[in-house]
């Protein structure tokens, strides 16, 4: 049997997998992603849940349901807590958390299909690490801070959990993490528009976050946008993946000066709330 051929039946034959494998998704307004993730996971996942922000404008819920997915609306409360739904609604003993821009390779199938059905269910790895193949504008990038993440994606149901964090969420579980060597495809920012649009929400999330935690804005971060550029495109090596690659370190010091900028502007918020203040009411 050559390569192709086990691919194939790696994709096809699901009863290998001890306790079967359920895979998740959050996802809103992601019409035009979704479909290739969804099937990307046919033959390895037993069932797809996808948790859809009822604030969604398209066919994002009609098309997952479609592809036979369970679908289900909620009020996005941040990424942490919209996975945790999702993850709470699976019933198999391995969980695949995808979003909704990334797609399980045929390589990664069947390595999810080898690891899972040798995996004993008492005993052995409590997850997996995936890397992760990140595609900007068309291009796969490969520096910059990008092409080498690895991120815990796989994990036995029991044993995981989500934080509740509002962005940059991870996945804590109870026992041992092994490494897969096949990466997910992340198909990120298709658009200098798509960028855009994702960004005005992730800043918002990101100052937040700070500001939450006590973190404060100082003059002085007007300056870091510039060093944010110079660290991924020089530094990082960003200058090899050509255009795409300044793009990227220009784009991302951007995305560092709004979120300063609106860390910024939550504290003018608190003074101006606080009593006593007219002047700045």
């Amino acid at each position: 049997m050559d390569a192709d051929q086990q691919v194939k039946k790696s994709k096809s034959d699901t009863a290998g997998i001890p306790g079967g494998l359920s895979a998740v998704i959050i996802a809103k307004d992601e019409e035009k992603n979704l479909p290739a993730a969804l099937e990307s996971l046919k033959g390895i996942a037993d069932e797809i849940i996808v948790v859809v922000d009822d604030r969604t404008k398209d066919r994002t819920a009609e098309i997952a349901r479609a592809a036979g997915a369970r679908a289900v609306l909620r009020r996005f409360d941040g990424f942490g807590t919209q996975k945790q739904a999702a993850l709470d609604l699976a019933t198999k003993e391995w969980v695949l958390s995808l979003d909704a821009d990334e797609r399980v390779d045929p390589a990664l199938a069947s390595e999810i299909v080898e690891k899972l059905a040798r995996a004993p269910q008492d005993s052995g790895p409590s997850g997996f690490d995936v890397p992760r193949r990140v595609i900007f504008l068309g291009r796969e990038m490969r520096h910059g801070g990008l092409g080498r993440e690895k991120m815990l994606r796989l994990f036995r149901r029991s044993r995981g959990r989500f934080d509740g964090a509002s962005i940059h969420e991870r996945v804590a579980v109870d026992g041992a993490v092994e490494k897969l060597a096949h990466p997910i495809a992340h198909e990120t920012y298709a658009s200098i528009s798509d960028y855009l649009r994702k960004m005005e929400s992730y800043s918002t999330l990101e100052a937040r976050k700070k500001f939450d935690r006590g973190r404060r804005f100082h003059w002085w971060q007007h300056a870091l946008p510039a060093w944010e550029f110079l660290r991924r495109w020089l530094l990082k090596g960003g200058f090899l993946d050509g255009r795409e690659g300044y793009v990227w370190a220009r784009l991302s010091a951007f995305h560092y000066w709004v979120k300063c900028l609106k860390l910024r502007e939550l504290e003018l918020q608190r003074d101006r709330a606080l009593p006593g203040r007219p002047g700045l009411r």
